[in-house]
């Protein structure tokens, strides 16, 4: 009999054990989305800042003060939605809120990796961001936001470029970034182009709208550059246009030559390339003296590495980016570069 005991004691324990459902990326989002229902990440600050479900509220589950933070902003009256990467913390976090009197509990199945793998949304917090001296000791700050849209604050303004408020399961949202003094557009596709961010970033005194021909045409505003003009933005600030094509037989349409724009920045003798959606092209040899350089790498529509490699050692910058590189392997651009003197570094453009 006391054999049997010790059997049945496992077999008890898991019946009396809570269970959350564990809900389908499409299940919990129809759950998030009824009212007073409490979203929250169990993950750590960084993972959360890197990309989260929009409405969710951070209360890491590896912190000590899990429960105290817990306990302080959640109502036990309401549902509590979990979730972490990939299912196994928000389980146990919902094991350790259940026990602390919570009783309505779900989790997200799978985690954000589920989440995103669905095509669902997420929402960056904090931005990668570089920070240069110009000659003059003025700060530049550059923040990677997505793919081909690029946050620089310099000498006392905020410029963007192509700025985009989603694509795929990633978003941005500029309407809690500070107004643009300049937008800059290098040409009209979707992921270059995006009215709403455009208009989330605008004042309609002082922001000015730089961009190709197409592009002002399509927008019904802005000042149009071509491959070449130069313009001066501020006493210590200036733009050039510069060229941006495909070369490679059957890709060109992509991007023909002469109507799309890369930009040159000049910030008080700081010179910094946005290449655009571009390849490799004879052009690129006529760039000099460049400190800062974002290089595109995904083919069929700009760059394979070899290209980019072969773009940085004509170029020369101190220090390259590349970025618009969606899902290229990058790993041999580092290598290659290693004997170049070139600080190549890799932020999250993907």
């Amino acid at each position: 009999m006391k054999k049997f005991l010790l059997l049945l004691i496992p077999i008890l324990l898991a019946a009396c054990a809570p269970q959350f459902p564990s809900l389908t990326p499409d299940e919990f989002q129809q759950v998030i989305a009824e009212p007073d229902v409490q979203l929250v990440d169990v993950r750590t600050q960084a993972e959360y800042d890197r990309g989260f479900i929009v409405g969710a509220m951070n209360i890491d589950w590896q912190s000590s003060d899990f429960a105290d933070d817990a306990a302080q902003l959640l109502d036990k009256s309401h549902m509590v939605a979990l979730y972490c990467r990939a299912g196994h913390r928000s389980h146990a976090a919902a094991r350790k809120l259940y026990a602390m009197g919570y009783k309505h509990i779900v989790e997200l199945q799978g985690g954000l990796e589920a989440w995103q793998a669905a095509g669902k949304t997420v929402q960056a917090n904090v931005f990668e961001c570089d920070e240069f001296r110009t000659p003059g000791g003025r700060s530049v700050k550059l923040n990677a936001l997505m793919h081909g849209s690029i946050w620089i604050e310099a000498a006392d303004k905020q410029i963007f470029v192509d700025p985009v408020s989603q694509l795929g399961n990633r978003s941005v949202d500029y309407t809690t970034m500070p107004t643009a003094d300049f937008i800059l557009i290098t040409h009209e596709h979707h992921d270059h182009l995006d009215k709403q961010a455009i208009h989330n970033l605008s004042h309609d005194v002082y922001t000015q709208l730089i961009a190709n021909r197409s592009s002002v045409d399509i927008l019904g505003q802005g000042i149009a550059m071509a491959n070449g003009d130069r313009r001066q933005l501020t006493d210590c600030i200036s733009v050039e246009a510069v060229a941006a094509y495909n070369t490679t037989e059957g890709h060109q349409q992509f991007h023909p030559k002469g109507r799309d724009n890369g930009y040159i920045l000049t910030v008080d003798g700081l010179r910094i390339y946005i290449a655009g959606d571009t390849e490799y092209i004879p052009e690129m040899a006529d760039i000099k003296d460049i400190d800062i350089a974002f290089l595109p790498c995904n083919q069929p529509y700009t760059m394979t590495p070899e290209q980019l490699v072969k773009a940085a050692k004509v170029i020369r910058p101190k220090v390259l980016f590349p970025y618009h590189y969606g899902d290229t392997d990058l790993s041999s651009i580092t290598a290659a570069l290693a004997d170049e003197n070139i600080d190549v570094r890799i932020r999250h453009y993907e």
